[in-house]
This record gives structure tokens, C-alpha cells and sequence, in this order.
């Protein structure tokens, strides 16, 4: 009997460890000044798609600047769904690049989110919040099995980060105690 109350007891740890930052206070509207010593920090940075999306495929740093790898995520989502905002900034690139329609904000913190294959709802040069819509979803990302993928990219200057990290992503395993 103390196994499997210290089992569940584990698994609701594992759980309340991946929920997004925030998630703590979100239904009470906490967040900011005043909301108390138990409130859990808000982050600046969000899923740039409604929900958690599932990663269909991870960030994979490159071994040399200009070696492969895969310099963001890719989250499965549906053709058309709304791409958002993951953080406040402003819209540097706003259109039709290489093919593709991309958009990249420009964050506060030095930080710049690169959102791919959008068709782009915003302009460059608008002011953006985070969870504002920037556009929608178009399908067929190269390399994504999904009818449509979201390749999120962030990078400080020219140094490419794992944008999940942004959101406080972890990837949490169980494993089963031998008896």
C-alpha cells in the first residue's frame, strides 16, 4: 500500500514540474505586483500556438557556426491555426522570404524569435505582445510528417537557442522501481 501512494505521490510532483512557468497563478489572474509570496514567476516568453503543441521535431545545435543542425523547433499544429506572439517586441521581418513566409520579432531583451512557414497578419515595424496573433499557419513544412509544422527559432545576435528554454520546456521520464 505505501508503494503505490508513494508512486502517485511522484507522479504528482512530475506533473506539477512541467507545467509552463506561470501555470501556477494563471487561473486565480495573479501574476503581477501584490499577488503574494506564493505566486509563481511570470514568464516573458510563451507557446507561439495555442495549448502545448507537440515538438515534432527538437532543436539540434550545430557542431560549427555554419554546420548542419536544426536551429529551432518544429511544432505540429493544423493548417491555419493562429501563430502568436511569444513574447512583447516589435516585427522586423514581416513576408515572403526564400519562399516561405516568415516572421521575426524583435524582443526587449536583446532577443530575436523567428516564426516560419506564417502567413503574416502583422507588418514590420508594428509593436507586438506576447499571445498577440501574428498570423496563421501554412502547411507543408520541409522535413515535418504533420500536414503542417511551425518552425519557432530564437537567436541572441547570431547564436541560435533552443526556444523551448524560453518557456521553461522540460522533458520529464518515469521509470518503474524494481521490486
Amino acid at each position: 500500500m505505501f508503494r503505490r501512494w508513494a508512486l502517485l505521490a511522484c507522479c504528482v510532483l512530475a506533473a506539477l514540474a512541467v507545467l509552463p512557468p506561470g501555470a501556477a497563478t494563471a487561473a486565480g489572474g495573479g501574476g503581477g505586483g501584490g499577488s503574494g509570496p506564493t505566486a509563481a514567476p511570470r514568464s516573458n516568453y510563451g507557446w507561439p500556438l495555442a495549448g502545448w503543441p507537440r515538438v515534432a521535431r527538437p532543436y539540434q545545435p550545430p557542431a560549427s557556426k555554419y554546420g548542419p543542425g536544426h536551429r529551432g523547433v518544429d511544432l505540429a499544429a493544423a493548417v491555419g491555426a493562429t501563430v502568436l506572439a511569444a513574447g512583447d517586441g516589435v516585427v522586423v521581418t514581416a513576408g515572403e522570404l526564400a519562399g516561405r513566409g516568415v516572421v521575426s520579432v524583435q524582443h526587449p531583451d536583446g532577443l530575436r524569435t523567428t516564426y516560419e512557414s506564417v502567413i503574416a497578419q502583422v507588418h514590420s515595424g508594428a509593436a507586438v505582445v506576447r499571445g498577440q496573433p501574428l498570423g496563421v499557419l501554412e502547411p507543408g513544412h520541409p522535413d515535418c510528417a504533420a500536414a503542417a509544422c511551425l518552425h519557432w527559432g530564437v537567436r541572441r545576435e547570431e547564436v541560435y537557442l533552443d526556444p523551448l528554454r524560453l518557456i521553461g520546456h522540460w522533458q520529464v521520464r518515469l521509470k518503474t522501481w524494481d521490486t
